[in-house]
């Protein structure tokens, strides 16, 4: 009967730490390798027994795992933000590549998903749409920032477009100021020039993917829309449930309690004091918030299905901000439902009850 083998990866740019412990918690092996394949196949190649492998999300964990998910019975992809036990005592990249062996011998790590090959190419191009619109936004407000250090009244688009730039730029009397800004303007067009063809070819792109039509027949997610949640999501048997999808999408609330259970008349009964909620999961994924938030907010204010949803939850007395909380976490819900299904939106199965 093979042994099982235990490896924790501290991977960085040069280097990668390994440490591999047995099934008793052992420390069989530490090592340094470079951060090349070959080195690293080379190791595992040595190592027998079934052999199951850990390291962090991050810059290298995409390449790592598709080197090592066929080489491995196991390969656990951990995120670090829940990693809490890698930040207390002694740190090094020694010490952290054994506690990451430790927390997956004891099944202490949460996973971070990868394995959906189909939707790669859409991935890398909703990140660099997404990247090019941050970088845009980023220049906008730098463009702002200048005309309100200067107390000028500035509102709208006119700030940004090429018909008024003259007249804005008319206004900076400073030499230094007015440079800084002609180089902003010129960044902020190269920027949009960049994003329209970002743009265009994850447009292209998802028409190859069947799920997003069925996406964007919700009411108010666009193609757009569509697209970074197929890309982001890459299958939606990720979830086996709503409440799954919820956290990830930054929509779960969160609870606490304590002294669960009670002594009553000898005899351990549990408590009935009211669970503390203490508002939304804080770790998710923010641009699958950011869709569905906007998906709600358009919804209740146009007419239309879901706004009939919203307008019963802020009739019970919900309030509204509430209410379209709510709304975002049905739509949430009917998204994965015809995503799994793969059906469409239908208005006739919109339940009336709250998500």
């Amino acid at each position: 009967m093979s042994k099982l083998k235990y490896i924790g990866l501290d991977v960085h740019q040069a280097s990668i730490s390994v440490a591999i412990l047995d099934e008793n918690g052992k420390l069989v092996m530490q090592s340094v390798i470079a951060t090349r394949a070959a080195a690293l196949l080379e190791l595992l190649d040595g190592v027998r027994g079934t052999v199951q492998v850990t390291f962090e999300e991050g810059t290298y964990s995409a390449w790592l795992y598709d080197l090592l998910v066929r080489r491995v019975s196991k390969v656990v992809v951990c995120n670090p933000r829940k990693n809490a036990l890698l930040k207390k005592g002694n740190k090094s990249d020694r010490i952290d590549a054994w506690k990451l062996a430790e927390l997956l011998r004891g099944g202490m790590l949460s996973p971070v998903y990868h394995g959906e090959n189909s939707t790669r190419t859409l991935q890398e191009l909703t990140r660099s749409y997404m990247t090019l619109t941050q970088d845009t936004t980023r220049v906008m407000s730098r463009i702002k920032a200048i005309y309100r250090s200067q107390a000028i009244v500035y509102g709208g688009k006119k700030l940004y477009t090429g018909r008024h730039r003259g007249e804005w730029l008319s206004q900076l009397k400073q030499p230094g100021l007015l440079c800084r800004a002609e180089r902003l303007y010129e960044e902020l067009d190269l920027l949009q020039q960049l994003r329209r063809k970002a743009k265009q070819g994850l447009l292209v792109e998802s028409q190859k993917h069947p799920v997003c039509a069925r996406l964007r027949s919700i009411p108010y997610l666009g193609p757009i829309r569509a697209a970074v949640l197929a890309a982001r999501v890459q299958t939606p048997h990720r979830f086996r449930s709503k409440r799954q999808f919820w956290a990830y999408c930054g929509l779960g609330l969160e609870t606490r309690s304590s002294a669960d259970y009670l002594q009553v008349e000898g005899q351990i009964k549990r408590s009935r004091k009211k669970v503390l909620i203490r508002g939304l999961n804080l770790d998710h994924n923010h641009d699958l918030k950011n869709i569905f938030k906007g998906v709600a907010m358009s919804a209740s204010i146009f007419s239309g299905p879901l706004q009939g949803f919203y307008q019963e939850r802020v009739a019970a007395g919900i309030k509204p901000e509430m209410a379209q909380l709510t709304l975002a976490r049905k739509i949430a819900a009917i998204a994965l439902t015809i995503w799994k299904k793969g059906e469409s939106f239908d208005p006739a199965k919109l339940k009336a009850q709250a998500a």
